[in-house]
């Protein structure tokens, strides 16, 4: 058997397919491979020789299962967003809207006319030095307040010069003059409102306002 050649032949009858096909189920049930050789002869039509040599064990042929990647780990889910929530000022918006009520004019605050209780004209002056009045107070020459020989304490007084018009009003609280002709004596703040301190003394009209 040292001259023995392998070889595959090609079948081409129908008996050698099936045989071969045969072959195929019992390689892959038996767990060897081996070279087949079938060899038929023009005298023994349907005879099928086969000759079978072990060769690899069958694990080496079967086919390698495909090794298993690793799954792909799954992507974190998405955190869903708080949903919004409409504010109670988006629902009252569904309300019906009345108008503000607008505010109502303020009446203005008139001051009555003061009442003149007597008038007339005399001579008035100023004075700046003193140091407390017939009242009690302290006398301030820039306080617009005046002396009257008789006039209540307190009492306002209009006094108006004829020669410009200009007017002060002054509170009594102290008393003079003690000049004749003179009813009114005037700090000097009170005289400089309605003439210069230069003249001295001037005639004016008075009111006493009740």
């Amino acid at each position: 058997m040292a001259g023995r050649h392998s070889r595959t032949r090609i079948f081409s009858s129908p008996a050698g397919i099936v045989a071969t096909a045969a072959v195929g189920v019992a390689l892959a049930v038996g767990g060897t491979v081996g070279a087949v050789q079938l060899t038929s002869g023009s005298e023994q039509s349907g005879q099928v020789a086969l000759d079978l040599t072990p060769t690899t064990a069958a694990s080496s042929l079967a086919p390698s299962s495909p090794s298993v990647s690793p799954s792909a780990s799954a992507s974190p889910s998405a955190t869903a967003s708080p949903s919004a929530t409409r504010s109670q000022q988006a629902a009252s918006r569904s309300k019906e809207r009345t108008a503000s009520p607008k505010p109502k004019p303020t009446a203005k605050k008139t001051t009555a006319a003061a009442k003149v209780l007597e008038s007339g004209s005399c001579g008035a002056s100023f004075y700046s030095d003193g140091q407390l009045t017939a009242n009690g107070e302290s006398f301030n020459p820039d306080a617009l307040t005046a002396a009257h020989k008789t006039l209540p304490f307190n009492t306002k007084v209009r006094v108006t010069n004829p020669a410009n018009g200009k007017s002060v009003t002054v509170r009594i609280n102290d008393r003079g003059p003690f000049v004749d002709g003179r009813c009114l004596d005037l700090s000097r703040a009170a005289f400089a409102t309605i003439a210069s301190v230069d003249v001295g003394a001037l005639t004016v009209r008075y009111e006493v306002l009740g």
